[in-house]
């Protein structure tokens, strides 16, 4: 059986930008009974969400490139290669937000936006046992 990290076209995680990470992580972890594990991250840290023993997201705090944006909920979808639907997304009447690009120990990813302004996030997998 194939896990949303292996299966072409799945959300297979959800993460939170926000302002404050602290007070999300308090939030979301009376409200929803949630568990937190920080991990470094080239943004500083970023929080791995686990619910009943499975990684289902994070938390981080908003990246100094988009300052002033407000906290906001985000999805990644696996797909089997990123350049390339990156590509499709653009011939297909997108846009392409974020290029590209690595993220260490978990696999490759970027943002599009589709023809109606919907943005979301999509990935190609290649994990260590970071995520």
């Amino acid at each position: 059986m194939s896990t949303a990290f292996e299966t072409n076209g799945a959300f297979s995680w959800t993460e939170l930008l926000t302002n404050d990470a602290e007070g999300a992580r308090k939030f979301y972890g009376e409200l929803l009974g949630w568990h937190f594990e920080d991990m470094p991250s080239s943004h500083g840290t970023y929080t791995v969400i686990s619910v009943g023993g499975q990684k289902i997201g994070g938390i981080m705090n908003t990246p100094p490139d988009a300052k002033g944006m407000p906290s906001t909920w985000g999805s990644y979808i696996t797909v089997d290669d990123v350049d390339a639907r990156a590509t499709s997304a653009k011939k297909l009447g997108g846009a392409i937000v974020v290029p590209p690009a690595d993220i260490p120990g978990v696999g490759r990813f970027c943002v599009i936006k589709d023809p109606q302004g919907g943005t979301i996030s999509l990935i190609t997998y290649r994990m260590s046992d970071s995520v």
